[in-house]
C-alpha cells in the first residue's frame, strides 16, 4: 500500500471508522458489514467498501469485517498506539476551548504545552496545560520533541509564527486562522476556517435542494 495513493477524502473518514469500530468492540460485537457501518456513520456502503479497498483485503464478501482486527488495523494506521504530544499556540477563546476539550475521542493525542503573549496567562497552568511565553516556543518544542502544533492566533500573526514553528522542527500544523499560510513542502498545513464551514452549511441549507 502506498500512502500517497490514498485519497484525502478517504483519510479524513478513517478516524470516523476507527471511532465507531471501538464502540462496537466495547459492546462485544465481533462482526460488522459495510451496510451496518453505513447506517451507523451515515457514509454510503459503496464508499466504505472503496475506502477499505485501498488497504487490501480487509474482509470477505458475504462474511463482513472482523471488528477487532479492523479496529486494530486502523488504530495502527492512525498511530493510536503511540502518544502524540501537540503544542497549542494562542490561548484565547478558541484556544481555551481546545484545552478543555482534551481530545476525548482519542487517548493518543495530548496537548502538552501552550504558548501566548498575554502576561495574565503566561506562567499559569490552564486545564492542566502549562502556558509558556511565545518567545520560548522554539526552545520548548525542541525540548519536548513536539512535531504538531495548533494555531489559534490572530491571522496577521500567523505566518511569522509558522516560520518559527518550522525552525523549531514542527512537521504538521492545524491552522484555525483565516490566513493563507506557507511553509516548506515537507510541512503539512491543514486549515480549518470555521466561517467558511458555516457559510457552506448555510448555502446547503438554503440551496441544497436546488441541485437535486
Amino acid at each position: 500500500m502506498k500512502e500517497n495513493s490514498i485519497p484525502k477524502a478517504t483519510v479524513k473518514r478513517l478516524p470516523l471508522y476507527y471511532r465507531y469500530l471501538r464502540i462496537l468492540n466495547s459492546a462485544g460485537k465481533t462482526k460488522v458489514s459495510s451496510t451496518e457501518l453505513s447506517e451507523a456513520i451515515q457514509v454510503d456502503s459503496a464508499t466504505i467498501r472503496r475506502d477499505f479497498s485501498y488497504f487490501g483485503e480487509l474482509g470477505k464478501r458475504g462474511y463482513g469485517y472482523d471488528v477487532e482486527d479492523l479496529m486494530n488495523f486502523f488504530g495502527k494506521i492512525l498511530n493510536d498506539d503511540q502518544l502524540t504530544n501537540v503544542a497549542l499556540v494562542g490561548v484565547g477563546n478558541l484556544g481555551s476551548a481546545l484545552l478543555k476539550f482534551k481530545f476525548h475521542q482519542s487517548n493518543s493525542i495530548r496537548v502538552s504545552c501552550a504558548f501566548d503573549v498575554k502576561e495574565d496567562i503566561v506562567g499559569r497552568i490552564v486545564d492542566g496545560i502549562p502556558v509558556y511565553p511565545l518567545d520560548s516556543m522554539k526552545e520548548q518544542i525542541k525540548l519536548q520533541q513536539i512535531e504538531i502544533a495548533i494555531l489559534t492566533i490572530p491571522a496577521e500573526q500567523g505566518q511569522a509564527v509558522v516560520d518559527q514553528l518550522v525552525e523549531a522542527g514542527i512537521k504538521g500544523i492545524l491552522n484555525f486562522t483565516s490566513a493563507r499560510l506557507s511553509a516548506p513542502d515537507n510541512i503539512i498545513i491543514q486549515s480549518v476556517d470555521l466561517t467558511n464551514e458555516l457559510q457552506t452549511l448555510i448555502y446547503f441549507l438554503h440551496h441544497g435542494n436546488d441541485e437535486k
